[in-house]
């Protein structure tokens, strides 16, 4: 895959000093990979030349891609290992996908647009991705056959989080997602030894509704 920016290489540098690193962004792996995946390869072709700025951008159906910071924040909260197991709501173009497949054993990823869906997969299919399966349809029900997962990744907020996901996570394992509707925030909850979770806030952000359930 060929850049679509002369500059790629050197923007993404930019993006992870001064976005990430600066802002306190630290996991080394994850720090790497998003040097390595070209940002400019999901976003629209008009938005090609903001494919790097430190915001939201406008995708097909409505829905966003969301901006490197907190894309990098929810990977890091996330505290993915290379043998885990992902799921991750709101496949959006695939941006995510593409960096999860380089820092997990396996993704699973949903999405509820048919065209949103269909597109991500030829792109990973062109990045040569071998470590991810994907399905159109409700996130909220999660991937019940394939879990238990080590952490799920949602791209959509929800009024709370899905039962669904509390009850696919494996022990140990972490949902970093938005909740609310006006206000959102971004939180992580991790499954304890008894069953219950445990609850961080870890910013406020905004994202586009999670379709269904």
């Amino acid at each position: 895959m060929n850049p679509l920016l002369p500059d790629s290489q050197a923007l993404r540098d930019e993006m992870v000093e001064y976005q990430l690193v600066r802002r306190g962004i630290m996991d080394k792996a994850l720090l790497d990979v998003m040097r390595a995946v070209p940002r400019e390869f999901f976003v629209p072709p008009a938005e090609i030349r903001y494919a790097y700025d430190d915001r939201a951008l406008p995708i097909q159906s409505g829905q966003t891609i969301s901006q490197p910071y907190v894309v990098a924040l929810t990977l890091e909260a996330a505290k993915i290992e290379p043998h885990h197991a992902i799921l991750e709501i709101g496949t959006g173009t695939g941006y995510v996908v593409a960096l999860l497949s380089r820092l997990a054993a396996k993704v699973f990823t949903i999405e509820y647009h048919k065209t949103l869906a269909d597109a991500a997969r030829a792109r990973l299919v062109e990045l040569g991705n071998t470590n991810v399966e994907f399905r159109t349809g409700d996130g909220s029900f999660g991937w019940l056959e394939a879990a238990p997962f080590d952490a799920i990744l949602a791209a959509a907020a929800a009024p709370k989080v899905p039962q669904a996901w509390k009850d696919q996570i494996a022990p140990d394992g972490r949902i970093v997602a938005p909740v609310g509707r006006m206000h959102q925030r971004l939180i992580r909850l991790t499954r304890q030894d008894d069953g219950s979770f445990a609850e961080e806030f870890l910013c406020n952000v905004r994202y586009v509704p999670l379709l269904g359930g």
